[in-house]
């Protein structure tokens, strides 16, 4: 959700070096979990006032193409996202935190889960 502030202007640094990347907010605030959407009540949480911020136009199409890629994976929306930073050139390690053991079964199947070039640019493209 937040690609421009590293794609911009740190990527083609941290390439040219060698350097991996460990995005610290893999999830966006618990965006990418799929839990904050339009009219959902995640209000309890105390991310959803920063997760709201992504529920525009943008963000809709993020969240849709996530659910195609899950659904056509059988795993959730978080594993998806993860998967997808995974599958980008330098990221080592995205930063994924799970409060329950749900939350954490949840993300744990981006570790295995291989996404397909066409997802990926599905991805990309719903998140331009």
């Amino acid at each position: 959700m937040e690609r421009p502030l590293f794609e911009d202007a740190l990527e083609a640094v941290c390439q040219r070096h060698q350097l991996g990347v460990i995005p610290y907010y893999s999830l966006a605030s618990g965006f990418l979990t799929g839990k904050y959407r339009p009219g959902a009540n995640g209000s309890d949480s105390p991310r959803a006032k920063a997760a709201s911020g992504y529920l525009d136009a943008r963000g809709g199409k993020v969240l849709a193409a996530l659910d195609a890629v899950a659904a056509e994976h059988g795993v959730e929306v978080a594993a998806v996202a993860v998967a997808w930073l995974l599958a980008k050139p330098g990221v080592t390690a995205p930063i994924a935190s799970a409060r329950t053991p749900e939350q954490l079964a949840a993300v744990l199947p981006a570790v295995e889960l291989q996404l397909t070039a066409d997802q990926i640019t599905r991805l990309d493209e719903a998140s331009e």
